[in-house]
């Protein structure tokens, strides 16, 4: 198992699936908690991974908004985002398309302006210091109306030529996409990449309804679909890509275990299936750790390894040279390492 450890750290991959507000660590959460004075519910690192044990999404996201309140300056969204970097560069991760949630802030009275920058501050120095090259994904919060989502959006209008796309996420029964159909049609009449979660406890008409209403670019989760065949198909036929998150789903009680996570039948039927670590502090792992934990709860091999690899660049905003030259690196270090 070691050296299939040492294989899936250096093999080039994207991560396309990642909430950097569900990156902070317990330890982070302690320090801008002190470093901003605010109070928070628990007395110890030790109380906090206690309370990661969750029964649904609803359960997490409870926890993850409540942690998300001692994020309060520029350079806090500058520090949570470099410490993402500087551990996925460790992960062999060279590109990532990371969501941030902007209402989870302007709603508390933090400026768009100071996340924003803070996060792209972020961003900018991994590339420099580290190499990894990144794109920003504003997620709308489905809980929330989508006259909220339309005044996102225009507070977004400044930093439009750093953001890739827009996303939805937050509490997905009772949401369905086309209460953003509006929307998402004004971010696709603004030049903006559309991505959406469905089907993760929605079931697959939330999947229809992002392919129809919300024209996305991209499908985050889409574990359901695998219950409707004539979906499957269209799915695989389009080549629509599936940020697939095997640790979240475990840990939010979608998939009773990895042994039984469906990735490896994703793979069989023809699915543009990546592998994500969503919110990697909650979640227990990031990106290597759910690539481990499949590999070896599925028996997955070495090809199928590099196929998820090379479907992360095939799924990513990057130009098509840009994932040329990423495929080449990633068919290199399997024929080296094969």
């Amino acid at each position: 198992m070691r050296d299939l450890d040492t294989f899936i750290a250096g093999l080039p991959k994207a991560e396309l699936h990642l909430h950097i507000e569900g990156s902070l660590e317990p330890e982070q959460m302690f320090a801008f908690a002190q470093r901003n004075n605010v109070a928070i519910p628990f007395a110890s690192v030790e109380e906090v991974r206690a309370a990661y044990e969750f029964s649904n999404l609803q359960d997490f996201l409870d926890i993850y908004y409540a942690g998300a309140d001692v994020l309060r300056t520029e350079e806090d969204f500058r520090d949570l985002a470099l410490a993402y970097f500087e551990r996925v560069a460790k992960d062999g991760v060279v590109h990532a398309e990371i969501f941030f949630d902007p209402q989870t802030h302007t709603h508390r009275g933090i400026p768009f302006g100071v996340v924003a920058n803070g996060l792209l501050a972020g961003m900018d120095e991994a590339e420099q210091r580290l190499g990894i090259t990144s794109k920003l994904i504003l997620c709308f919060l489905r809980h929330l109306d989508e006259e909220d989502a339309f005044k996102t959006l225009t507070q977004a209008q400044p930093w439009l030529d750093r953001i890739a796309g827009v996303g939805l996420d937050s509490s997905e029964l009772g949401h369905p996409p086309s209460k953003f159909e509006r929307v998402f049609a004004a971010a696709a009449a603004m030049g903006l990449k559309r991505v959406a979660h469905a089907g993760e406890e929605g079931p697959p008409a939330y999947v229809e309804e992002a392919l129809d209403l919300l024209a996305v670019d991209r499908l985050d989760h889409g574990n359901r679909s695998l219950e409707d065949p004539a979906l499957i198909a269209r799915l695989a036929r389009s080549s629509m890509t599936l940020t697939v998150c095997p640790l979240s789903n475990v840990k939010l009680c979608n998939v009773a275990s990895v042994d039984v996570h469906p990735i490896d039948r994703m793979l069989e039927l023809g699915l543009r299936a990546t592998v994500n670590s969503d919110d990697p502090a909650y979640f227990g792992g990031y990106v290597a750790d759910n690539y481990r934990a499949i590999a070896q709860g599925r028996a997955l091999s070495r090809r199928d390894l590099v196929t998820l690899a090379r479907n992360s660049f095939l799924g990513s905003f990057l130009s098509d040279a840009e994932v040329a030259a990423h495929l080449a690196k990633v068919d290199a270090y399997a024929e080296e390492h094969a």
